[in-house]
């Protein structure tokens, strides 16, 4: 009889795996009948909900600080040693409840999830995987580590990024060459990273007897509910309902900058490709401290749901925000989920921007999700899909819009909440070719992974994907920087075909902020409804259950579309008649 594992996680991240294999050993010699399903299920989910915390909590102390020597050692101690044993250890758990032919109440999407995995699984795949996850380190750390010189001062890129939205065109222009410059002297080593990425990709796909790696893709991130098909109409879709409506906002802003053309330097600079704002004094700057942001977002969430609230206060006093810039922190944002704590955890890289309300509001939404789907009673049952966390994430943007203004809570005077939603929405309209290039790229990348191994025919299949979806701005002069462009994306390397999420999620959020324009509260009902399904259902059902339709097509889009174009012209009216 195995003593009881420990109630207190911190006891058991010091954990051996020879001190954790014989639960799931037990697990799998123990019977498995009708009668016993439930608590055989909730004593798997127990475990590892602790392995997983465990996994997580090590991940977030290398991204806090990336030179930590201990924590690198503990994290790759555990993907030498825990990982692959854990994965294998899974495997057999999967396979015995799949045999009994058992199908407990609430568990089919599981269940289905189960049985792709199980035929996914290699054995010879687990240390590809655990190398897969050392080189993601390998590259936070050589992208945290670029830094450059302003005024004397050494700074981040995401330190300088604020610059980009300067009103001095020139300024602008130094700061990205300066960054661009910083980034480009990394390329030969990116270029070297990345073949090693995609080789070790490949044999992974090989090992599962997968035609090559976005077959192996799709069946590891469980796309039941759409196909590579499906997002190639989606790209076309884009192209042919977005990108037309981006061109027009570049047009208007080329005239109202009275410049000849646009120059990369007028545009933002992040996962989209937002222009400058001349009806704009300056850069919003909606937050000194990151204890400011953090304050003021918490005031925001309460005003768009009370319970949201108390979540977001149980992380501020539960020290689960990691919000401000410093060197040697891992770039980008996340949430994650300690799921025996049944808690979330959001680290960002703050610096003054209302981008970082944007990210934190979007964190927040993802951290929501989390608390919701925390009261199903197995693991299993809250790993959803991207397509849905997403939708979380960005709704979260969109009902939260109407309390940026300081009399409502918010950080800004009702001409700045203006500003900023049109900011955001701009973005949004932005965002869409942005994404549908990088995932368009990832596409080609994976169906012709021969070319793919050279870094030159990169940069030219993202030179010329860059020129048919983002048109009307020159890039003379600049042409190694706009066809390096993919070694600038963190998701290409990181967290492969992981960004069509977003823009679906996107079109998702968008009809869900559609329902809150008639109906705000009624809107967030359905909003943390589908969050508390968790992943028990479809996408289509998990859309329908937020307000909204699983959709690909230009018809949808083009909806989307005309709300934000209408919303852009009624704010930027509000902004002029206030100047």
């Amino acid at each position: 009889m195995l003593p009881p594992l420990p109630q207190d996680i911190h006891t058991f991240m010091g954990w051996s795996w020879p001190q954790i294999e014989p639960y799931y050993a037990e697990l799998a010699a123990r019977p498995l009948t009708a009668e016993d399903v439930a608590a055989w299920l909730a004593d798997w989910s127990g475990l590892d909900e602790r392995v997983y915390e465990m996994y997580q909590r090590l991940y977030v102390a290398t991204t806090i600080n990336t030179v930590n020597e201990d924590a690198q050692r503990r994290y790759a101690r555990y993907l030498d040693e825990i990982y692959p044993a854990a994965e294998a250890a899974r495997q057999t758990l999967k396979e015995k409840l799949l045999a009994s032919g058992l199908e407990p109440a609430g568990f089919e999407i599981p269940l289905r999830n189960m049985r792709a995995e199980a035929a996914l699984f290699r054995a010879a795949n687990l240390p590809l995987l655990a190398e897969d996850l050392k080189l993601i380190n390998a590259h936070e750390a050589r992208i945290g580590a670029q830094t450059v010189m302003w005024a004397g001062e050494e700074k981040t890129i995401p330190q300088i990024t604020p610059l980009y939205q300067d009103r001095d065109r020139a300024k602008r222009e130094q700061a990205w060459r300066l960054a661009h410059e910083r980034q480009l002297a990394d390329r030969a080593a990116l270029n070297e990273l990345w073949q090693k990425f995609l080789r070790l990709r490949l044999q992974i796909a090989a090992n599962a007897d997968q035609p090559d790696y976005r077959a192996y893709k799709w069946r590891q991130l469980l796309r039941f509910d759409y196909t590579p098909e499906d997002c190639e109409q989606f790209h076309a879709a884009i192209e042919q309902a977005v990108a037309p409506a981006v061109e027009r906002l570049f047009a208007r802003r080329r005239q109202q900058l009275g410049v000849e053309a646009l120059r990369p330097w007028d545009l933002g600079d992040g996962w989209y490709q937002r222009p400058i704002n001349p009806l704009a004094h300056a850069p919003l700057r909606p937050f000194s401290q990151a204890a400011e942001l953090q304050r003021t977002t918490a005031a925001i969430f309460h005003r768009v749901d009370p319970q949201l609230g108390h979540y977001f206060d149980t992380m501020q006093s539960e020290s689960l925000l990691d919000l401000d810039n410093r060197k040697n922190k891992a770039p980008g944002g996340y949430c994650t989920h300690f799921d025996y704590s049944r808690r979330p955890f959001i680290l960002m890289n703050a610096v003054g921007l209302h981008d970082d309300v944007q990210t934190l509001l979007h964190e927040g939404g993802h951290a929501f999700h989390a608390f919701e789907a925390s009261a199903l009673p197995y693991i299993h049952q809250t790993q959803y899909g991207m397509e849905i966390a997403e939708v979380a994430s960005m709704a979260m943007e969109l009902l939260a819009a109407p309390y940026l203004a300081k009399d409502q809570g918010g950080f800004y005077s009702a001409t700045d909440a203006a500003r900023a939603r049109r900011e955001h929405l701009e973005g949004m309209l932005c965002f869409w070719p942005f994404m549908a290039c990088v995932d368009a790229f990832q596409h080609w990348v994976y169906t012709h992974p021969n070319d793919a191994l050279d870094p030159a025919l990169c940069d030219a299949q993202w030179a010329m994907l860059w020129q048919r979806f983002l048109r009307g701005v020159d890039w003379g002069g600049l042409d190694t920087e706009m066809a390096t462009g993919w070694q600038r994306k963190i998701h290409i390397f990181q967290v492969p075909f992981y960004y069509v999420e977003y823009g679906l999620a996107q079109l998702g959020a968008t009809q869900v902020w559609a329902n809150a324009l008639q109906d705000q509260a009624g809107a967030v009902t359905h909003y943390r409804r589908a969050l508390a399904l968790g992943g028990t259902r479809p996408l289509p059902e998990l859309y329908a259950a937020a307000g909204a339709k699983f959709a690909f097509d230009a018809d949808t889009l083009r909806s989307a579309v005309s709300l934000i174009e209408e919303t852009l012209e009624s704010l930027e009216q509000q902004v002029i008649s206030h100047q």
